[in-house]
């Protein structure tokens, strides 16, 4: 396996990069990785070189740059250099935890679509209750969507869910205002209707406030709806830890108890990290491409690598795109 990886996106590239590339070398079996970045900032970091390259540029995209500008005007920075890699065949995926829109505009304009898809996802992994986590698509590839668009949404989810992580006949949601039929605006009725006849384990509506308690396996939405879901999570969950800290630090008495109670809480904050489950997945593209939390560690870095590995051993890229060819000639028969 054969993975490309932008080292300088990201609040702490090119250092966790690297070291999270090293722990996957170590970890994971038939690995190829190929760097791409400051030769001079990165070689110093690399304690072992072994099955690792590095493509040298001093070019970066960021967090300041106009996506779509910066990919065209930027022909040498790491995050082209890298989509570039996947283009000529010498990557299978590729990883990035810089600017998501310019890792958006590569993965359309340089990696691909898969025939068949109209709009790729981007599609994160989050936490439940119960631990097993739930898949979100889209978070913010297209803020604007039609039914159709949702409906191949569901389809790459369940295929991605079923694959990678062994989740067998995954349920799928479509978020909504409500759980009843016929329930939201014009958007999620059209797309309720299509996905009762689609190829997958459709349940219905669910609403946002039963996400993490693990409502589906796969929640559909356009990716307007989906990031203002997403971000709300993530300020929730911050939110809730700084009210605790300041609780716990608010009297002798408090602070003994967190004391006792420190090693939970932690666990308590890993629970709630999505990055433990890897990247958020451009769902949709020729091949695999990763966007990595921007603030991500080594830990991040080497969950992101494997479950890149995971969808070039479990080939969902084909499995999207055969199933995709089997429904439009199905379409084409019908008609």
């Amino acid at each position: 396996m054969r993975i490309a990886i932008d080292a300088m996106g990201g609040d702490h590239a090119p250092k966790e990069i690297v070291f999270g590339a090293m722990d996957a070398i170590e970890r994971i079996g038939n690995l190829q990785l190929t760097l791409i970045g400051d030769e001079a900032k990165i070689k110093p970091l690399l304690t072992n070189s072994k099955n690792i390259d590095i493509i040298h540029t001093d070019e970066m995209i960021t967090g300041e740059d106009e996506p779509v500008r910066a990919v065209r005007r930027k022909k040498n920075s790491s995050l082209v250099l890298m989509a570039n890699e996947v283009k000529k065949g010498k990557a299978d995926a590729c990883i990035s935890a810089g600017n998501t829109g310019a890792l958006m505009s590569a993965g359309l304009f340089v990696v691909g679509r898969i025939p068949g898809i109209d709009r790729p996802a981007l599609s994160p992994t989050l936490p439940t209750i119960d631990e097993k986590g739930f898949l979100l698509l889209d978070v913010g590839a297209n803020v604007d969507a039609k039914a159709h668009h949702l409906v191949q949404y569901a389809i790459m989810g369940s295929i991605y869910t079923e694959k990678v992580r062994s989740i067998k006949n995954p349920t799928v949601g479509l978020l909504n205002v409500g759980t009843e039929d016929g329930k939201g605006n014009d958007l999620t009725k059209k797309a309720f209707t299509k996905l009762k006849e689609a190829p997958i384990n459709f349940i219905g509506n669910v609403e946002a406030r039963d996400l993490l308690d693990g409502a589906a396996d796969v929640v559909v939405t356009d990716g307007f709806s989906g990031n203002v879901a997403l971000k709300t999570i993530e300020g929730t969950a911050m939110t809730m830890f700084s009210m605790l800290k300041q609780t716990f630090m608010s009297s002798i008495k408090t602070k003994i108890a967190a004391g006792i109670v420190k090693s939970d809480l932690k666990g308590l904050q890993g629970k709630l990290d999505y990055s433990e489950y890897g990247g958020a997945g451009l769902f949709g593209l020729a091949a695999p491409v990763i966007k990595a939390h921007g603030s991500s560690n080594r830990r991040a870095i080497y969950n992101a690598i494997k479950q890149a590995c995971h969808m070039i051993e479990h080939n969902v890229t084909d499995t999207i795109k055969t199933t995709v060819e089997s429904i439009e000639t199905e379409e084409r028969e019908e008609q």
